[in-house]
Formats: C-alpha cells, structure tokens, sequence
C-alpha cells in the first residue's frame, strides 16, 4: 500500500480543510463554549455536514450515504482537529455506523443508517464504566426473561450521549466483568423509560455524558448482533473510534506545531527572532519528523481497517498510540516555545492541549495501547 493520499482524497482534505477554516474556526468554540450552549455542538453545522455528505461518509450507498471507507473519515476527523469543531461525527458517523453497518440486521441497517447519512439522527457508544477505557470489565447488566431484557447499571464518558437519539449499550448478558464472553450489544432510544442522561462538559469544551439504566426493558429487537458473542464486534467498532481519534490527534497537533512555528517566525527577544535560536529550531525539526511517521503510521492503520475491518487491531493500536505521544509533543512544546502568553484563555494554544489530553484518553490511552500491542503480539 501506497502511504500517500489519492487524487479523490486528497481534494476531500482541501474541501473539508476549507469548510471548516470557514464555518468552523476555533471561535466557533469559543462561542458554545461561552454562551453554555445547551447541546454543544451546531446542528446547522451538522446539517451542512450531511450536505457535503460527509454524515454519511461510511454509510453504504444503499443507504444513501457515500460508501467510501475509513482513510476519507480520517481525512475529515483529521480536519476537525485542526479546528478543534465539536460535531457529532466520530461518535454518530465514525462510531456507530461502524456498529450497525458490521452488526445490524437488515430491518435495523433501513431504519437508522439513512438517518444518520441525512443528519436527522445522533447515535453514539455507550461502554466505559470507570475513568480509565476498560472495555472488557463491563458490569452493567441486562438480565433476561424470554425475549425480554432489563438494564441495570450506568456508562460514563459517552461522547454526545446529552444529544443522542439512539444509544447502542454494551451490556453483560452472562459472565463476569473481564471476561470478554456474554457481552451483548443494544440498540436503545434514548428516551427509553427508565434511562437518565445526565450531561458532563470535559474540559475541552466537547461534549459527554453520563448515562444510568434502571431497569431499562429491551428486547431480542434491539440486540445488535448475536447474544452473549458481543465482543468482536465491540472491539472492532472501537478500533474504528481509535484509529479516528488517532486521525483527530494528528491533526490537532499539526496545527499546534503550524500556530508555534508562525509565532517563532513573529516573535522577538533579545533583539532577534526566536526562531533564529537554533535550540528551537532544533526542536521545531524533532518535532515536525515525529509528526510525519506519525502520518504515515496512521494512513496505515486507515487502510488496513478499509481492507480488513477484522484484522486491524495491531495497527490501530500502534497508531492510536503513537498519535497520542505526537500530540501531546506537539501541544507542550507550542505551550512552552509560546511562553507565559501560551497559557493565557484568548490565546488559541491552549484549547489544542486540552483536547489532545482528552482524545488520549479516550477509547485507550498509550499505555492501554502498548499493553493490547504486546497481548496481540504474544497470543
């Protein structure tokens, strides 16, 4: 595989890059973010999203969504980093279209995918039930009678699950937390009785939440997939949130690094240039290398997940990790090369730092990563 962009995908980069640029530059997250915008997110913006067809980006054309595949989702999570745009993409088009397009039922995949291509519905992933990405320790149960179920327990972290219509909910259906068996996945609408979304604003200013399920009823209807066999298709649909997440970290700290190396370029002391410094410079050179095997690793992963959805695992890993480390690189040396001004509010560094710290976290920080690496390299 060639570790460079298509004509076709590198025309959607310049696109979305200039969509964004216009309708979507960090004031815009500034603006929710100040006047406590209930949802967080634009749903014009959204809206607009769905226009350029991007909502719909991994959704097939059956269902009236483009049918590419995840090296163009990473181009456009990629761009969303470079202007830190809080949007339902990754948890509705990334996240869950990777779900109910590999998991759904035919009945299911008509019901929701075109809804989701056209931006008229918000899906995300509920699975993490402690601060740190355990996926395989889920506890919260869904206990069976029939062809009916009851949810007791409660998720946290679930990116828009404040705005979600539809929560697809990892629950155990039999065994026990660390065991990957007897994990089953549901479909739900939120507005389910017994379902208690409460919304936690994370310190980037995007948008989670904390869900609570008592006694909440499903049925055979909702599963996802095959009962108590939850697992694989669980992992995958997280390897698909990682790698874009990983996308979304790259381009977060390509931009931290392209704002630093403008204000080496501006700034003066002791008379000269600081970029004239070659310390800095130095720097500036380390970093910009680190970001670009980053690249190319992530536009491996990228392809391997388009080729093989089931065997991706190692690479999404390797890349998820290796973009954490990058970012964070790239946002601490912009804090520190821009000074005491880099840690002021109306300077825009600040918000990529905060964002990368969470992106990291999410779906596996590197040392989650590291450890799924060595575990996949020993079995």
């Amino acid at each position: 595989m060639a570790l460079v962009l298509t004509d076709e995908q590198s025309m959607l980069r310049d696109t979305a890059r200039s969509f964004l640029a216009r309708n979507a530059s960090i004031s815009h997250l500034r603006q929710l973010r100040d006047h406590r915008d209930p949802d967080g997110f634009s749903r014009e913006l959204w809206k607009e999203f769905a226009e350029q067809g991007w909502a719909g980006i991994l959704v097939p054309e059956s269902h009236r969504g483009l049918g590419v595949g995840y090296v163009e989702a990473g181009i456009v999570m990629e761009e969303l980093g470079h202007t830190l745009t809080p949007s339902p993409f990754f948890s509705t088009s990334v996240v869950a279209v990777s779900a109910i397009a590999h998991a759904g039922n035919n009945t299911q995949k008509s019901a929701w995918l075109p809804k989701i291509a056209s931006a008229d519905l918000i899906a995300t992933l509920a699975v993490d039930e402690a601060p740190k990405h355990r996926p395989e320790k889920i506890a919260l149960s869904a206990t069976r009678s029939g062809n009916a179920f009851s949810l007791k327990g409660s998720k946290c972290f679930v990116v828009d699950g404040h705005v979600a219509d539809l929560l697809i909910v990892a629950a155990r259906t039999s065994g026990a937390p660390g065991e990957t068996g007897g994990i089953t996945l549901f479909a739900l609408d939120s507005k389910c009785k017994g379902l208690r979304v409460e919304r936690t604003i994370t310190v980037d200013s995007h948008n989670a939440a904390r869900v609570v399920f008592d006694n909440v009823p499903a049925s055979t209807e909702n599963v996802l997939g095959q009962i108590d066999d939850g697992w694989s298709i669980l992992d995958r649909t997280l390897d698909a949130g990682r790698v874009a997440l990983a996308s979304e970290l790259l381009g977060a700290g390509d931009e931290a690094f392209a704002r630093t190396l403008a204000y080496l370029k501006e700034r003066k002391q002791f008379g000269k240039l600081i970029g004239e410094f070659q310390a800095l410079q130095h720097r500036a050179a380390n970093l910009y290398c680190d970001l670009e095997v980053t690249r190319s690793t992530l536009l491996q992963a990228l392809q391997t997940l388009d080729e093989s959805f089931d065997a991706a695992a190692q690479i999404v890993s390797i890349a998820k990790a290796r973009a954490a480390q990058s970012a964070t690189l790239a946002v601490q040396e912009g804090i520190q090369m821009h000074g005491g001004i880099g840690m002021t509010d109306e300077f825009d560094i600040g918000f990529f730092i905060k964002r990368v710290r969470v992106c990291q976290e999410l779906f596996g920080d590197t040392n989650f990563h590291a450890d799924r690496v060595a575990r996949l390299n020993h079995y």
